[in-house]
């Protein structure tokens, strides 16, 4: 599959897509509370965008259950809805989804704080949403794919986590998955040069230890992957839009 650039009508529709997501993202940070199981999360993401008039994007994607993953302290990604999987209290709880409008895409990710949490826990939480900013400093046309990759890394690997190399960004549109992939980390070359009118989800996923994951050893779970040493695991993603000067972030709502 090819980069796709963007018309003007498809940027307007993904605009429309990230400006619900977004609302999406700040109705399910009031409702998640310790005592929730992740089923329940699951069925109250379902609803809330789907009373925007939109489809989930993950719901069935590869066979997917959910329509968001709910991935709870050394859960990285693709955590399961279940209703014998309860939020606690200092848990830490990433929630990743997205949504179809009208055929385009829109995908991003927070990771929240249930109650009160570490110190350590939280800095892990702020400084991976601070990668992703550091990172998109150099999502601007001229700039190299990689340039991208390099600053998130760089900066996360300054408190010492590990940042995770087997998942990784990609490019979005009227698929969830497009090109380019996007690692989060420094690459030996430069990556592709960036143009006007390419939209990409950009995602840091930091480990507070070792950046090595795994797919969880709960042998009814094909999906969850997990860290290997068992550490904190945050995760935060936007849809953003190439243009001709400061990168757009889609997904987020100013």
């Amino acid at each position: 599959m090819a980069v796709t650039i963007k018309s003007k009508r498809e940027i307007e529709l993904m605009r429309e897509a990230g400006k619900i997501l977004a609302e999406v993202h700040e109705k399910m940070a009031d409702k998640v509370k310790a005592g929730m199981s992740s089923y329940e999360i699951d069925q109250i993401c379902e609803k809330i965008i789907r009373g925007y008039g939109c489809e989930p994007s993950f719901l069935g994607y590869d066979g997917y259950p959910g329509s968001v993953c709910i991935s709870i302290n050394d859960e990285v990604v693709h955590g399961l809805p279940e209703k014998n999987k309860i939020i606690k209290e200092g848990d830490i709880v990433s929630l990743d989804t997205g949504v179809i409008y009208k055929g385009y895409q829109s995908d991003a990710a927070r990771t929240l704080a249930i109650g009160e949490i570490s110190k350590e826990a939280q800095q892990l939480i702020d400084v991976t949403e601070q990668s992703f900013f550091e990172g998109i400093k150099f999502a601007k046309a001229g700039n190299h794919l990689y340039d991208i990759s390099a600053a998130i890394g760089d900066y996360a690997e300054k408190f010492g986590y590990g940042v995770v190399r087997d998942l990784v960004g990609h490019g979005i549109g009227t698929e969830m998955h497009e090109d380019p992939q996007i690692p989060n980390f420094r690459q030996n070359r430069r990556g592709m040069k960036l143009v006007p009118g390419m939209t990409l989800a950009i995602e840091p996923m930091i480990n507070m230890g070792r950046p090595e994951v795994c797919l969880s050893e709960n042998t009814n779970d094909d999906w969850t992957i997990v860290t290997e040493d068992g550490s904190l695991s945050a995760h935060y993603e936007n849809t953003i839009l190439i243009t001709d000067g400061e990168p757009e972030i889609l997904s987020l709502n100013k």
